[in-house]
This record gives C-alpha cells, structure tokens and sequence, in this order.
C-alpha cells in the first residue's frame, strides 16, 4: 500500500466517522435515518461481528455444548472458546486450569486427595487442576456459572466438552442453520502448558486440520494472550486468522489509567524471559506494527478503547455514587475514547475488544443501566467485532447501529 493510499483510506475512515456521529445524533433528535447507506467505519466496512464469549455464557454454564448451541440459537456469528490440556493430552473447553472455579469438583469426594496449591502464570492458586485429570474423570464434573448474579439452576447439569466436539457442533449447526457458525479458539495458559508436557499448539492444528479449517478463509480465530504460541503456531503450518490478545487488571478510578498486577500484566512468555514490559506496548504503533507481521488482529480488554473514571471524593477516594458498598464501571463514566481502533486499522489489523456483559456493576453510568448503548458506542468507533456474554443484546444493538446507517 502506498503512503497516498493509505492517506486516502484514512480520510476515507475518518470521514465515516463523522457522518456516523451526525446520523447518531439526527437519530438521538428523532431524525431518520439516512436514505442511502453510509460507509461503515470497520476495517472491511462489513457489520461487526457478534463472537458469543464461552458461548451463551450470560444464560448458562459457559463453555459447554449447550452455552454453544444456545449463543447458535440467539444468533451468534462466531463462539468462543478457551482451551487446555487433560492429563491424557486431550484439548478440552475450560476458562480456568483451576477446575474449582467452573466445575463442581469441590463436591466430588474421590477427587479430595487432589487439591493442591501451585502457581498458574506466576499467580498462587488453590484447588483442583485440569492437568491431573484424565478426559474420563473430567467427564464426571458439572459446570458451574462463574457470576453470582446469573443463573445458578443449571449448576452441574451440563459435561465439559472436547475441542473436537466443539468443531463438530458449529459443524453440524452451520448445516442446519444455512448459516457459516466461526469458531474463535483460545490457546490458554500455552507456556505453563507447555512447561508440564501438554503443548497445546500442535493438537489444536491437527484438529484444525482434519476438519478441512486451516486456511485464511476457514470459519476460524485463533487467539492467544502470548506471541509466542501464535508465532508457533504459523510456523507450524497454521494458516488460519490470527489474533494478539492484549490484557489489563483494572483502571484507576482516578485517572483512568489501565493498572496491571499478576497474572495479567504481561504475556508469561515475557515473564518467564525477565521481559518487564506490559501489555500496553502492544497498542503503540510500533506494538500494533509488530503484532501486524504475525498476526491478523487484535482482541483488546475494551478498557484500552473507552476506559472510565470515577468522582473523587474530598478524601481522594472514589465515591461509592450508587450506594451499594462496591467501587465499580456504576460509578464511573466513560472517558473520552483512544485512537486505538484508528491505529490499527492503519496498522492493516482488525479489532475485537472483550467482554461486553449486561449487569449494571459492569456499565458506566453513562450507559444509564443498558448494555445497549454501551455496544451502539464501540460500533460507531469502528470496531470490527463484540466478544459478547450476552449474544442477543449485542445483535440488538448492532441492529440498532445498522439501523442508524441506513441500513
């Protein structure tokens, strides 16, 4: 691409983000949408996509066949999923290595013997370990919802499932839909793995493979929080849509600013090396410049899009506004939005932010207690796709954008 054209694309940009601005305000004075469609500010100016994150995780167990078939049936475009290394080598859909935060191990007496406190990427965790699992024992655990706040009466009903039967439901569900299901795989923890003797990469791959999804056009994301495990996964032979993920711990309500602790400050490659950089380098130009030669996108924690900042008491505390005890994105409003999608879309990258969710604890005031509007802001900035728990209120909104463009 020539410096002329990419001036040109960037104006292109900018200028569809101006109109999108106009036309959500003629829409905010009960304007109509405009009679041709405008431009839409994402990389391929193609909707955004809905990734359901761990499947229909606001409504059931997450990352089991029936959260997957479920986020399918709410419309998902993609779902996601994070995987790990059994005992026996099998890659299976798990969050957590620490199997007491997703499964009802803890109920489970043959299992007492093995709970046991170690390390996970650098972080002092207590309980039950996927690794000393076999597939067959896993097989005898319920999932449980990881939130409080959601549906707790499905705890224990569903199975923790294989990649392979993942593969095979978005296969199968594609068939019956008459619509592509993509999946949006997750090399978790892919060092620690690695350092036990159970590499992930490799099996991922294979399974890619075989079901005739290794290319660039295959319905398929694979993403890793590490470089390292993407860049070995190219090397390898992987030829599907690659993505950096990019992590935070939390903002300061004071200034806004992204914080970082333990495990989520860095990639555990990095760690490992002595390498004592953050994730925020990644979203530099020269970050997004080096992530462009081995990957296709982005997926960063929305905070480095929008963060939000809270109101600073006379004591120089945030202020609990709502009253309910808790410091949280309720007392909060937004911050005014960084380049970082303008950035990549130069850098030739693609940008999906995590985790959008509906509870009010997780909403900045500003959105005024609608996951809604929340969605509607990231699409007007031009974000290429939602990691989403809640599949409908992100197609809700995304229908709602659309409809403001002329669509």
């Amino acid at each position: 691409m020539t410096a002329s054209t990419d001036r040109a694309l960037t104006l292109r940009r900018r200028t569809a983000l101006w109109v999108l601005g106009t036309t959500a305000a003629l829409a905010a004075a009960g304007c109509a949408a405009p009679s041709q469609p405008i431009a839409l500010p994402t990389l391929d100016g193609r909707p955004p996509l809905v990734v359901a994150h761990r499947g229909a995780s606001g409504y059931l167990p997450e990352e089991t066949l029936e959260a997957y078939t479920r986020a399918i049936e709410l419309g998902a475009d993609v779902i996601e999923m994070d995987l790990l290394s059994t005992k026996d080598g099998v890659l299976v859909t798990r969050h957590d290595p620490n199997l007491a935060i997703s499964t009802d191990v803890a109920k489970h007496p043959e299992f007492a013997s093995r709970k046991k406190t170690m390390q996970v990427d650098g972080e002092t965790q207590t309980g039950w370990f996927v690794q000393d699992f076999t597939l067959a024992e896993l097989r005898t655990l319920g999932a449980i919802s990881t939130d409080a706040e959601r549906p707790q009466q499905f705890n224990g009903r569903f199975k923790v499932p294989t990649f392979q039967e993942v593969v095979d439901l978005a296969k199968a569900k594609s068939r019956e839909t008459g619509r592509t299901i993509a999946i949006y795989p997750e090399t978790k923890n892919p060092t620690w793995f690695r350092d036990l003797g159970l590499p992930l990469e490799e099996k991922l791959i294979a399974i890619l493979e075989a079901a005739g999804w290794n290319s660039k056009t295959a319905p398929v994301y694979v993403q890793s929080f590490e470089p390292g495990s993407l860049k070995t996964m190219k090397a390898k032979g992987l030829k599907t849509k690659l993505i950096q993920l990019i992590d935070g711990d939390g903002i300061d309500m004071r200034t806004g600013a992204m914080t970082y602790a333990v495990p989520v400050d860095r990639p555990y490659e990095w760690t490992k090396a002595g390498d004592k950089r953050n994730f925020d380098v990644m979203v530099t130009p020269a970050g997004l410049a080096e992530i462009a030669t081995y990957a296709d996108g982005i997926g960063p924690w929305k905070r480095y899009i929008v963060s939000v900042k809270g109101m600073i008491g006379p004591d120089g505390k945030p202020v609990d506004i709502n009253a309910d005890g808790k410091i949280n994105d309720a007392d909060a409003t937004s911050a005014t939005p960084t380049t970082l999608v303008a950035d990549a879309h130069r850098a030739g990258l693609f940008v999906h932010p995590f985790t959008f969710r509906n509870e009010s604890r997780r909403l900045a005031r500003d959105y005024q207690g609608d996951a809604k509007n929340e969605y509607i802001a990231f699409y007007r900035l031009g974000v290429d796709g939602v990691f989403a728990d809640f599949t409908d209120t992100a197609l809700a909104a995304r229908a709602a954008w659309l409809k403001e463009t002329g669509r």
